[in-house]
């Protein structure tokens, strides 16, 4: 019950859109109602329902209209997304060979404590994405994500900023970014040290 009425739970409410809406639309909104994260951040944030609340609802409901709907975004459904952007983010990284990123991810200082906060990460790449949302143009917001770039450099990773258009088209460019950055590295690794140089 709300301020005396009766309303349905957040799981509940996810499964009732399953009829309504895409596959990647209800990964979207899965992805909004299980949205955590911990201690470590600058603001904690407690889940609506978790991913075994939503588990449970759809084993609860096998009749339901939109339950292959519910199944297939079920498995693809993450915790640590906070907007249907990076979710589309993540999804599109993840249906490549650049595999899947990983989210609530930490960067910490030399110090051991927590310093940045991206998106999403392939840490075992050192490569940190911040989706920059239309509320970035802000110049105090500006201000804030270069030193935010800053400090990620110099805890030694690369930052790649993705914008709204990074993830639109039938090719979206954000999967070349990444793969510029991936096979940049891999170059580089594979530079013999210059005393083997002849």
């Amino acid at each position: 019950m709300h301020d005396g009425v009766r309303v349905t739970s957040p799981a509940r409410t996810w499964l009732d859109l399953a009829s309504l809406l895409t596959v990647d639309e209800l990964i979207a909104a899965g992805d909004s109602i299980v949205v955590a994260h911990g201690p470590d951040f600058p603001r904690p944030k407690a889940p609506l329902a978790t991913i075994e609340d939503l588990r449970r609802m759809v084993a609860a409901h096998p009749g339901m209209r939109g339950m292959k709907t519910a199944r297939l975004a079920l498995s693809e459904i993450r915790v640590g997304s906070d907007s249907p952007q990076e979710t589309k983010m993540r999804l599109l990284l993840s249906r490549t060979k650049l595999g899947e990123p990983v989210l609530n991810h930490v960067i910490h200082s030399s110090w051991g404590q927590p310093a940045v906060w991206p998106d999403a990460a392939y840490p075992e790449h050192r490569l940190a994405l911040q989706y920059d949302g239309a509320h970035h143009s802000d110049p105090h917001q500006d201000k804030l994500d270069s030193k935010r770039r800053a400090m990620t450099q110099r805890l030694g990773w690369t930052e790649i900023r993705v914008f709204k258009h990074d993830l639109e088209g039938e090719k979206p460019f954000v999967i070349e970014k990444v793969r510029a950055v991936l096979q940049a590295r891999q170059r580089r690794a594979e530079v013999p040290p210059a005393e083997f140089l002849g």
